[in-house]
């Protein structure tokens, strides 16, 4: 018996509660490294569920790249989101990019506010969050009742960076190309991921919006209650 069957089998249980009430189910994913277990089990246990992936405009191509690799590779459904600001538009008084003036209200445009959307369509959001990666993650319940009336589900939620990385080794997953060349922690959009060395990293946000005392993008601050 594999050692994540516990987990597997909890996973594909609440799915069925979920659809046996006629419930709507999507997932959302960075497709990072860490992203993959999820998204590797929502394969085995029914790829209709769609896959939203925020498309900032600001992501490395190399996660561009991984996103389609992953998704043929796990015959999964992805459905980019963006923000409804054009990029143009996104700038302060000063014309400088709010990515670099405003990060927290580049995070609210490109991804709470498109996010918001999603939430008013569907009952379920499947999320990968897991309670080692920071403070506020580390007091998330496996439900919880988020934005718009829609419940969060958190099947991640006790698995560690370690069994992340066991279960990748284990089926032969992908990871991301970055993260092969070393030095990336964790990667979000280029002009907020810095590359830090994992002996330097404090947690696994380490080196996203490096030096700001920030640490989440508002999807899971913001749109849980």
């Amino acid at each position: 018996m594999s050692a994540y069957q516990n987990y597997i089998d909890f996973f594909a249980q609440k799915i069925q509660e979920y659809q046996a009430k006629n419930l709507k189910i999507f997932a959302s994913s960075s497709f990072q490294t860490h992203s993959i277990p999820m998204l590797h089990l929502i394969s085995r246990i029914d790829k209709s569920i769609p896959i939203y992936f925020l498309n900032t405009g600001y992501h490395f191509p190399e996660t561009m790249a991984f996103r389609d690799e992953v998704a043929e590779a796990l015959g999964i459904e992805i459905r980019d989101l963006s923000s409804p600001i054009p990029k143009i538009a996104q700038r302060d008084s000063e014309n400088i990019m709010m990515f670099a003036s405003n990060p927290d209200y580049c995070c609210y445009l490109n991804k709470t506010l498109p996010m918001e959307t999603v939430l008013a369509e569907f009952d379920v959001w499947i999320s990968g969050v897991r309670k080692d990666q920071n403070l506020n993650r580390s007091k998330f319940a496996y439900e919880a009742q988020g934005a718009h009336n829609t419940l969060r589900f958190h099947p991640m939620l006790d698995w560690t960076n370690k069994m992340i990385y066991d279960y990748i080794k284990e089926h032969k997953l992908p990871k991301h190309p970055l993260e092969e060349q070393g030095g990336y922690v964790s990667i979000g959009c280029e002009p907020c991921t810095k590359r830090v060395e994992w002996l330097a990293a404090e947690s696994e946000r380490t080196g996203r919006w490096f030096g700001l005392n920030k640490t989440e993008c508002g999807l899971h601050t913001d749109l849980v209650k």
